[in-house]
This record gives structure tokens, C-alpha cells and sequence, in this order.
């Protein structure tokens, strides 16, 4: 049986177990609360916190994932107590002596790291904020102070927000679990970068991933095993098209949960494998799910109630839906909504996934599945001065007063806007690298675009000094140098001058200047043609017709060449 009671204040969760007592320390923190600016600032609280506890034989580790920081440990009574004080005590006074060194440690732990198959998923559904920064290196590392770290720790790392589990019928003798006091924070709320859902964005690799969020329930957990079960038989061992094909689901808030799949694919196979995958939530979608998949994969749910010290199993879990604030279940609550999951309730989630769909495909687009294509370039462009790059002359570096575009002849297009940048990331070399919100990157290289600092000044100047990053020197070869064999032979030295200042000026104010003469003209015309006594036979329509469409012509003109002005195309 599951007990709730505090240490030194902290909501603390106990169950017994046979073997090590194993525990664990849950703060409501992690990745989706920074900024891109401050990305790895509570993975390196966690670093340091750890520091001092060496390299001996207890068995302990920390974790930073999107939304809480979790400590744990297995061993003895004493070593629990040894390893919980001793993260405690770190937190209260983070060994800053060890900041960069730890900073390069995290450095190397990400450039050693795997990403996953679904690390791009991420940024394309929230963007650059909030749950799309795991898809993120730690880029805020570099500007990280000790007083900064100290704040965040100090923030976040307090004893109202956190939650401790053990397995055991009571609290070891000796803990000593004091923190900063705070508050309970709820889990971050969610950001989003997609228009519109069902959408898809085409991936670098051949393989097929969906995520969708939808509510937390049993039914949606069900359904992700019964979704794992139709992709494998009907991908790999009927279709051969896949090795890997599996669905899985996790718990992102209070509230909701993420359902993830992935079907991976040889070039060859890569239409039948999506077509497959499309075919398979079709399926779902239609209710047509086989019984005797519900039924395994209720037997394998329940199978879990029945192994020997289930209460304790479920601890880490029920630690953190007490963190979350998400009502948890005592086993025989468990058990009885999952025998009361039916086939139509896994139909319902199967339309609720398809619904929130995000799909990474490969090669082409799957419109004629329904979904629509996530935005793959700004809605707006810049206003301001343009660079074209010296060995592409047709791309652009637009750099306004309020925001900065690359623009490419073939109309894609990247803006940020200074007031919203999440993170600039400004190089000894003079180069800047924006991002904004919707995670759009707009990299403003002198050497490429033959741009000066002062001409980058109003840059620096606009965007938020919470959102720059200071980047250590770049190694000469690894700073882009314009292409020699693109470069124009005759192409001048310097910045490229924008070519539209007076030739489209003048077009304007020709196009305004005859607009208005036409427009005078026809209306002196139809008073004309409409007075009885210029014209007793009756106006002559015709006439006015030509009139007013030689007016309305230029006038398009006009309007065209405004739009061409505002959107920095002259």
C-alpha cells in the first residue's frame, strides 16, 4: 500500500519492497522552462549537484527531462540518507568552482549523445519554446554566471516543488532534506508552432515518425500498444517494409500525454512504408481494431497489477503525477479502468491522434492524405536595407529596423523579429545567428553578405539583451567563406547595394501620378455621359466601361508596386 507523508516539508510518497531500498528526489523543473537563451541551465544545476558525491560504488544518477529534474539512488538505508543529504546540501550551496568545467562536461555528454529517431518532432510542433527546446542543443550554456545558475537553483529547487519516493514502510533515520522555500509550479504550458493539425514536414532520414498530444487516460495508453501492434504486423511481418515499427505514450502534464510512432524504411520502400502507416491509422480511425489486440494488450497492462511489490513499482510514477497535479490511481483503480477500456474507446483516441497529428515523411508530401504542410517559411519579410551574398547575389539578407529576413529567389523565406528573438547567438567574428519563436534561424554572416559591424548595429541594439548569447571564438576554417568558384567575375567588393531604392520610387509615383489623371479623367467623363442635357441620347456605356478599366489597370499597377516596396522585393 501507497503512504503519503513530508520530510522537512516535502511531500514524500513510501511503499515496501523486498532487496536495496531504492529513492528518488523529483523537482517540477526541467528543459520546457528555460529560454533557448538559458537552454541547459537546469541540466547544469543538476551536474553540480552531483559533483561532490565522486566516483564510489553507490549506485546513483540524475536526470533532466522536459518538465521535472529527477535524483535517485539504490543501496542501503545509510546510502540513501547519504546520497539525498549530500544532493541537498549541493543545491543549498552549488560547488561553483566547477562551472565551466561542468560546462564543458555537458559539451561533451551532447556531442557523444545519440538523438532519437522523433528529436526533430519537437521544434516543428512547439517551435522554439517551452517542450520544443529538448529538441535543442543547450545553447545558452556559454552565457550561464554563477549568480545565475545560484538564482535558478535557489527558483526552482525548493522544497514545496518538489516530491521524494522510497521504497520502504518508513523514512530512513537521518535525512536531511532542508531547501529553499518556494512554491508548487505547474507544468509549463505548451507553445505551438503549427497553423493547422493534421500536418507533416518532410525529414532528413527515410523513416516515418507521427506524435499527437492528446488527454491523459487509460484508453490513449491502451491504444498506443494496440497502434504499436497493427504498425508491426502490418509493416514488417506482412508488408516486410520495416524493421523497426512501434508506438509508445507518455505523460507530458497534468493533463495531457504524448503519443509517439515510428516505422523506419529503406529509399525503396519509403512510399509503401507511408502509405502503410496512413493506412493503419485509416484503420483505427474506422474502428476496424482487432479484439484479440485489445485483449493482449489489456492482459499485458494487467499482467503489470500482479507482480510482486506493484505498489512499489509504481512510486516513481505516482511521485510524479503528485508533482504534476495529476489525480493518480491506487492499483485497484487501475486495474478497473483497464478492463473497462472497449474497442470504441480506442477508436476515439485513434481520431483524437489524427486529429493532433504531426508526421515526419520522407521524399514527398501527403496531402492526398489529408494533411497539411507545417509552415516552412515566415509569413512576412523584412523592410529594411538588403546584402546579397556575394557568391549568390539572388539571396538576400534583408536587415529592417524591427526585424531581419534571408530571402531566396525561389520565394522561401526566414524572419525574426528583434522584439521576439529567443536567441541570438552573436560570434567575436561579427557574425549573428537569430532565432525567433516559430524557430526560424536567419544567420547574418559578414563574410557571406559582406555586411559591416556598424551595419549590424541596429541588430544588436533592438534584440533583447535576455535573448544573446556571447559565443566563444570560431575556428577560422569553420567561419562560411562565400564560394570562390560562384563568385562573379565582375561582382564589386563590399556590401551588395540594394537595387530597388529609385527605379521602383519612380514607378510608384509614375503609377500614382497616372492612376489619378485616369481616375479624374473618368469621372469627369461619366458626369458627362450621365447629364441629360450633354447627352439626351443616353450615356454611352461602352465608352465609360474602357474609361474605368484603363483607371482600374493602373491602379493595380500602383497597388503592386506598394506591395512589392513593403515587402523589400525592390
Amino acid at each position: 500500500m501507497i503512504t503519503e507523508t513530508t520530510v522537512d516539508g516535502i511531500r514524500t510518497v513510501l511503499a515496501p519492497a523486498s532487496g536495496p531500498v531504492t529513492a528518488g528526489l523529483l523537482f517540477r523543473v526541467g528543459r520546457a522552462d528555460e529560454t533557448l537563451a538559458t537552454s541547459g541551465i537546469t541540466h547544469l544545476v543538476e551536474h553540480l549537484a552531483l559533483y561532490r558525491h565522486g566516483t564510489g560504488d553507490l549506485h546513483y544518477n540524475g536526470a533532466t527531462a522536459a518538465a521535472y529534474t529527477h535524483f535517485h539512488v539504490q543501496g542501503t538505508p545509510a546510502d540513501v540518507v547519504e546520497y539525498l543529504n549530500g544532493v541537498c546540501a549541493a543545491l543549498r550551496d552549488l560547488p561553483m568552482d566547477r562551472l565551466e568545467t561542468e560546462k564543458e562536461i555537458l559539451r561533451t555528454e551532447a556531442a557523444g549523445r545519440g538523438h532519437g529517431s522523433g528529436h526533430r518532432l519537437p521544434p516543428w510542433r512547439y517551435g522554439a519554446q517551452s517542450y520544443g527546446l529538448t529538441g535543442y542543443a543547450e545553447a545558452g550554456l556559454p552565457r550561464l554566471t554563477a549568480h545565475a545558475v545560484r538564482s535558478w537553483a535557489e527558483q526552482w529547487f525548493t522544497t514545496e516543488n518538489a516530491v521524494l519516493w522510497i521504497t520502504g514502510d518508513t523514512v530512513p533515520e537521518g535525512l536531511d532534506l532542508t531547501l529553499p522555500s518556494g512554491s508548487a509550479r505547474p507544468a509549463p504550458a505548451a507553445t505551438s508552432a503549427l497553423p493547422t493539425t493534421p500536418a507533416y514536414f518532410i525529414g532528413e532520414n527515410g523513416g516515418v515518425l507521427l506524435d499527437a498530444v492528446v488527454a491523459r487516460s487509460t484508453p490513449a495508453r491502451l491504444f498506443a500498444s494496440v497502434l504499436g501492434k497493427e504498425l508491426f504486423r502490418e509493416l514488417r511481418q506482412k508488408g516486410g517494409w520495416s524493421y523497426t515499427a512501434a508506438a509508445d505514450y507518455c505523460p507530458r502534464d497534468a493533463d495531457h500525454a504524448t503519443v509517439t510512432a515510428v516505422a523506419d524504411a529503406l529509399p525503396e520502400q519509403q512510399d509503401a512504408v507511408v502509405g502503410g502507416f496512413i493506412d493503419v491509422l485509416a484503420k483505427l480511425r474506422a474502428g476496424r481494431i482487432e479484439h484479440a489486440d485489445l485483449k493482449a494488450v489489456r492482459a499485458s497492462a494487467l499482467a503489470v497489477l500482479d507482480t510482486p511489490d506493484v505498489e512499489a513499482g509504481m512510486l516513481p510514477g505516482r511521485a510524479l503525477d503528485l508533482l504534476m497535479g495529476h489525480r493518480a490511481l491506487t492499483a485497484e483503480e487501475s486495474r478497473a479502468e483497464i478492463e473497462a477500456v472497449t474497442v470504441e474507446d480506442l477508436q476515439r483516441v485513434a481520431r483524437e491522434v489524427w486529429d493532433d497529428a504531426l508526421m515526419q515523411v520522407p521524399a514527398r508530401g501527403v496531402e492526398w492524405a489529408g494533411l497539411t504542410a507545417a509552415p516552412v517559411k515566415s509569413e512576412e519579410t523584412a523592410y529594411g536595407r538588403r546584402y546579397g551574398r556575394v557568391d549568390a547575389p539572388d539571396l538576400k539578407l534583408i536587415v529592417g529596423t524591427d526585424a531581419i529576413s534571408l530571402s531566396a529567389p525561389n520565394g522561401s523565406v526566414s524572419t525574426v523579429r528583434y522584439a521576439d528573438c529567443v536567441l541570438m547567438c552573436s560570434f567575436p567574428d561579427g557574425a549573428r545567428h537569430l532565432t525567433g519563436p516559430d524557430g526560424f534561424v536567419v544567420e547574418a554572416e559578414p563574410a557571406l553578405f559582406g555586411i559591416t559591424a556598424a551595419e549590424l548595429a541596429p541588430v544588436d541594439a533592438a534584440v533583447p539583451p535576455a535573448a544573446v548569447v556571447p559565443m566563444p571564438p570560431r575556428d577560422p576554417a569553420r567561419i562560411p567563406r562565400p564560394n570562390a568558384d560562384r563568385t562573379p567575375a565582375k561582382s564589386p567588393p563590399g556590401p551588395a547595394r540594394p537595387p530597388r531604392s529609385w527605379a521602383l520610387t519612380v514607378q510608384i509615383w509614375c503609377c500614382f501620378a497616372l492612376t489619378a489623371m485616369l481616375a479624374l479623367f473618368s469621372a469627369a467623363g461619366t458626369g458627362i455621359e450621365l447629364d441629360p442635357v450633354e447627352t439626351p441620347d443616353g450615356p454611352d456605356w461602352s465608352l465609360l466601361a474602357v474609361s474605368w478599366s484603363v483607371t482600374a489597370g493602373m491602379a493595380a499597377l500602383w497597388i503592386r508596386a506598394l506591395r512589392a516596396r513593403r515587402r523589400g522585393e525592390g
